[in-house]
């Protein structure tokens, strides 16, 4: 840690130098590499760590994708992307800065890994995909399921950074019969359509293959938007919408939310939580597992329950099913 903070220094001290004499010789011209705005992106997933009582890990300084060697010194400059607008996962703070629990993760992450230097920039979904895979950025987090789609083009390390939890939004007045998607199926499996390229359309659907004698009504449908599927549950025309968590929370829990005068109206009913990963540029694996390394460390010190329950008050871990491994159907 404090080699690293020292390289750090050292990097500052011999930039301040340069740019002084720069300024010397060029004071009618205007900054050629302005801030563009292009801070690298990070999503804050969940980390886990082990018993190293906070040692740095790995020596691996093996440039990779986009990743640059600083002034010949080891140390790996690594670029990662992150949505800039999905509170509290990632995105852009007040201050201008990438902020949000994966931002924090991968940020923790960064001071095990004295070999490597995080930068973070906020981008859009497309450009995070496009960017990791080209090698523009070597990592990016933005809530991303694994798909085996996605495992041909990323690297995936072992251990994500974080879940999104999905479940269905009812009637209030029907939560004393309603309590999980069994007695959901039971009072009448009525759920709103589902995009069928929508992964939630494949959750719902692999929980009917192991429910056989409790299904639920799944009806592939075109998009919508968020207030029509409540009204139309409020309507009695379905008896459930599936919703993530933390979508339910910023438009009806949340006071200032969109859809806030619903809360008398509307209730949350869990499901699961969807193990969300950072991706990896396909010619990264060496960062990869140095982030596994760190991510142990962090889950045994505790970072990583703290930095959940700053950005959410709850434990995402919790909601992921007790063995899930990559892969598994959920």
């Amino acid at each position: 840690m404090k080699n690293k903070l020292y390289r750090q220094t050292i990097r500052k001290i011999t930039a301040l130098g340069a740019i002084a004499l720069v300024g010397i010789g060029a004071t009618a011209c205007g900054d050629a590499q302005a801030a563009s705005g292009a801070a690298l992106q990070v999503e804050v997933k969940e980390i886990t760590g082990d018993n190293t009582g906070g040692a740095d890990i790995s020596d691996d300084t093996t440039n990779t994708a986009g990743s640059t060697d600083t002034a010949g010194e080891g140390v790996t400059k690594i670029t990662v992307a992150h949505t800039q607008a999905y509170k509290p996962y990632d995105f852009i703070n007040e201050n201008g800065e990438s902020d949000g629990y994966e931002v924090a993760v991968l940020k923790a992450v960064d001071e095990l890994l004295p070999q490597y230097e995080f930068e973070y920039v906020g981008t859009t979904d497309d450009d995070l995909l496009i960017g990791v895979e080209s090698g523009k950025y070597d990592v990016g987090t933005k809530g991303v399921w694994w798909t085996s789609e996605r495992e041909k083009k990323f690297v995936f390390p072992k251990h994500y950074i974080g879940s999104s939890i999905i479940g269905i939004v009812i009637r209030s007045e029907d939560a004393d019969q309603i309590t999980d998607l069994e007695s959901f199926a039971e009072y009448s499996g009525s759920l709103v359509p589902i995009g069928a390229q929508n992964a939630q359309y494949t959750i719902v659907d692999n929980y009917n293959k192991t429910h056989p004698d409790k299904q639920i009504d799944l009806i592939a449908g075109d998009q919508f938007e968020v207030a029509d599927a409540y009204q139309w549950v409020l309507e009695g025309r379905y008896d459930a919408y599936i919703n993530i968590k933390t979508s339910f929370e910023a438009n009806v829990e949340a006071e200032d939310g969109e859809y806030h005068d619903y809360l008398d109206r509307l209730s949350y009913i869990t499901y699961e939580g969807i193990p969300t990963w950072p991706l990896f540029n396909i010619n990264n694996q060496a960062l990869a597992d140095a982030y596994d390394e760190a991510w142990e460390q962090l889950e045994a010190d505790g970072t990583l329950e703290k930095l959940q329950q700053e950005y959410f008050g709850y434990s995402l871990f919790d909601y992921v099913p007790e063995g899930y491994q990559i892969g598994d159907d959920l």
